[in-house]
């Protein structure tokens, strides 16, 4: 599961990054434990171009009569992306980037859980792969756009930590993955690989992680035992 992820940049390197020209009605500022229930910038391609917009994290699917199954679906697992009903058609038409410059996952120490920082060597940013939807809220007709991020089985480094891992799109398949025209599921599909480990580094992190009230540096800070 993925439940917790970073994006410690700034607004000007975030539209940089996605070669964005404006993002209108997005202001974002460094975020060092983004969190389900939380909103936080998708990239998103509207037919023409790539745009910013801010969703919310926990997938409600258009059709759903509440939000009350946003909590439980952080997460999409790539091995059943078309089996489930919530997903099977979002794969295909509503896929979307969310930035981020590291995630979070708790490992067994002695029998503690000890967070951990999972990035990339280089410190850049990268994409992660979602599936997003729009939800009216029937009682005030309120749009809501909610995402979730698609998990796979882990590579060489996060299998020390857990056993799923989000998937991570290199930055040369990033334009298939947004590509609306794009309906090629065995393309689409072969996407949803683990990332090269050799290219990934973790290390230990503060407990503050484990509040989602906690959204400083101070999370990202590397701990010693």
């Amino acid at each position: 599961m993925c439940g917790r992820f970073t994006i410690a940049v700034s607004h000007e390197d975030l539209l940089l990054r996605f070669s964005i020209a404006e993002a209108i009605d997005l202001f974002h500022s460094a975020r060092y434990n983004v969190a389900p229930m939380q909103m936080t910038p998708a990239v998103i391609n509207d037919g023409k171009r790539n745009r910013i917009d801010q969703l919310r994290w926990g997938l409600i699917p258009s059709w759903a009569k509440d939000g009350s199954m946003a909590g439980k679906m952080i997460n999409a697992r790539a091995e059943t992306v078309l089996d489930k009903a919530s997903f099977k058609n979002l794969i295909y038409r509503k896929r979307c980037i969310i930035p981020a410059d590291s995630f979070y996952e708790w490992k067994n120490v002695n029998e503690k859980k000890q967070p951990m920082r999972i990035m990339m060597r280089d410190e850049c940013i990268f994409s992660l792969a979602g599936l997003y939807d729009t939800w009216i809220n029937p009682v005030n007709g309120q749009r809501l756009g909610t995402f979730t991020i698609i998990t796979t089985k882990p590579n060489r480094l996060v299998e020390e930590v857990h056993d799923r891992m989000p998937v991570i799109l290199s930055r040369e398949k990033e334009g298939i993955w947004l590509d609306r025209g794009n309906t090629n599921m065995d393309e689409i599909l072969d996407l949803l690989q683990p990332y090269p480990a050799e290219e990934m580094i973790a290390y230990p992190v503060s407990t503050l992680v484990g509040n989602v009230k906690n959204d400083s540096p101070e999370c990202i800070e590397m701990v010693r035992g």
